[in-house]
């Protein structure tokens, strides 16, 4: 009744089964992978936004210094005078609500213990009217202040997936990057950024603020990675029913065609 399994059809079907099983398996454990990678990433936020604040210069002690995993998201303080004629703009950046696309604006500030300066994302402000000019901009508070936020990394191209091209109008840029602005201004920056939080004393107005990142969603990856695991289970349960599916429908083509020999005898 089961010879057909025999045959070439059912060799190649078998064969497809037999490599579809291990890379559902794969496909699983790479979707439980990125569930424990969010999960560790939202523990590291919770843990550094609750931490006491630190000084940003004890953590990034010198230009070029690359800011680790372990410390991004960490509550970081500065004091000092902002740079206003080294201020930026990023462009191409999303506003905190996530429906309009500006700028945010970095300004560097000459920390009060003459240890360099530190980039600030003082937060969003939206397009102008043209973009190949620099776009309206709140001015930074003047004199000393002392400004508390959230460490971050150098963005990258490889970090952040934006491509750094050139050519860009004066002023603007596509990444926060302390070695290439360091280079722009000649100034002694240091590694990483601030992205800020609150100023002291309260400047009242500036760039719109940025929004404290989510770390509560855990996303649909553990969910995505039973599915790839349930799929992969059913390929041999499915094996199992298409072969006895063909048996029964082998048998019912035998009888209907024995039938007419035996009215005949």
């Amino acid at each position: 009744m089961y010879r057909f399994l025999l045959s070439r059809r059912w060799a190649i079907i078998t064969l497809i089964a037999l490599l579809l099983i291990p890379a559902m398996i794969r496909l699983g454990f790479w979707q439980l992978h990125r569930h424990e990678a969010r999960v560790a990433r939202n523990e590291l936020i919770a843990s550094s936004l609750t931490a006491p604040p630190v000084a940003f210069d004890s953590l990034s002690p010198a230009p070029g210094f690359a800011v680790p995993t372990g410390l991004t998201w960490r509550t970081v303080t500065a004091s000092g005078h902002y740079d206003p004629a080294h201020e930026f703009v990023v462009r191409g950046r999303t506003e905190p609500g996530g429906s309009s696309i500006g700028y945010f604006v970095v300004t560097p500030l000459q920390l009060a213990d003459g240890h360099g300066e530190v980039l600030v994302n003082r937060g969003w402000v939206e397009s102008g009217a043209d973009a190949t000019s620099y776009p309206p901009v709140p001015a930074p508070p003047a004199g000393e202040v002392t400004v508390t936020g959230r460490m971050r990394a150098d963005e990258t191209t490889a970090s952040s997936g934006i491509r750094d091209r050139g050519g860009l109008p004066d002023r603007q840029y596509k990444l926060i990057n302390s070695r290439q602005q360091a280079e722009a201004s000649g100034a002694s920056v240091l590694g990483g950024y601030l992205e800020l939080v609150s100023t002291r004393p309260d400047p009242g107005t500036g760039p719109e603020p940025l929004a404290e990142p989510d770390h509560s969603d855990i996303g649909p990856h553990m969910a995505y990675a039973v599915q790839w695991w349930l799929f992969c289970a059913l390929v041999p349960v499915g094996l199992v029913v298409l072969a006895r599916r063909e048996a029964k429908d082998n048998a019912e083509q035998a009888r209907t065609a024995a039938e007419p020999e035996l009215v005949e005898a």
